[in-house]
């Protein structure tokens, strides 16, 4: 039976805290004892001193790999997962962080997980992603996507922002608040979440804008429809920048505009045969649990 991987990338923690770690070196072992061809992260390879084995850049990855092994947090894996938009290549995340929502593998079990995936055995998902462009005196100064969420916040000076939001053209509302998060299905259960915004389910197609202390008691989460085109005018502001996952950011000014639509091509995530979204919502957020 010819297999459904043959060359799969590792990707670890772009952090010190990697150098101690084994796992990633016994994963590489792991399948090059099984013939696949095995491609380490160059800054990986680079922190473990994984001389011995083939290094390739991210593009590289993108362009050869038919799957990507992701060692880290969620945090890791959203870094990724922008690096790699627009390639077809199925992320599978081993969870080496706290939460856990999209790196869902344990290092306890991830030789007999990754066994079953290799045979076929998983769950595979399509989640959104978003297409940001800001826009100054109409022209494009900077564009980025992010799986979980855009926040469009208020600055180091701590002072509320005004802006205006329209949708598919349509004038929605003005706000003064600390910002606004737009997420993604998978973002609804990060920063909008705390945010006080809604769970959606990831097959949901959909986003969600989520004010983020608004001075007034009617602001509330909107939910919109994927296909949608969510501007939003910074009218007044003594410091703005827009997030991106929480990792990348971009300050902005009075006037500037920050258009978002979903990525033309979803990111793929690789889950066990036994993944459960319900089940993981219940361990991460201690649904049910007795007080």
């Amino acid at each position: 039976m010819s297999k459904r991987f043959k060359t799969i990338a590792l990707v670890g923690k772009y952090d010190t805290t990697s150098q101690e770690d084994h796992h990633l070196p016994q994963l590489a072992d792991f399948l090059r004892q099984r013939g696949y061809v095995v491609l380490i992260a160059h800054n990986t390879a680079n922190l473990l001193g994984m001389d011995d084995h083939a290094t390739a850049g991210l593009i590289e990855i993108g362009e050869r790999a038919d799957l990507v092994i992701v060692l880290g947090g969620d945090g890791t894996i959203l870094s990724i997962a922008r690096a790699l938009a627009g390639y077809p290549v199925p992320l599978l995340g081993i969870n080496q962080g706290r939460l856990g929502f999209l790196t869902d593998v344990s290092q306890e079990n991830m030789l007999d997980i990754l066994n079953d995936v290799l045979e076929g055995e998983f769950v595979e998902e399509e989640r959104l992603l978003l297409d940001t462009t800001i826009l100054r005196q109409d022209k494009m100064f900077f564009s980025a996507c992010a799986l979980n969420d855009v926040v469009l916040s208020k600055g180091a000076s701590g002072r509320l922002i005004e802006f205006g939001a329209r949708i598919d053209g349509e004038f929605v509302y003005s706000q003064r608040s600390d910002g606004l998060v737009l997420a993604t299905p998978t973002g609804s259960t990060a920063y909008a979440l705390s945010a006080g915004g809604p769970i959606l389910h990831p097959s949901i197609e959909g986003f969600v804008l989520v004010p983020i202390c608004a001075h007034t008691l009617a602001a509330r989460p909107i939910v919109v429809n994927s296909q949608s085109v969510v501007e939003l005018e910074l009218t007044h502001a003594d410091d703005a920048r827009v997030h991106f996952d929480g990792q990348r950011h971009c300050d902005i000014r009075m006037g500037d505009l920050v258009r978002i639509t979903r990525a033309p091509s979803p990111v793929r995530l690789l889950h066990p045969r036994q993944y459960s979204y319900y089940r993981t919502l219940r361990e991460k957020l201690y649904w049910g649990k007795k007080l």
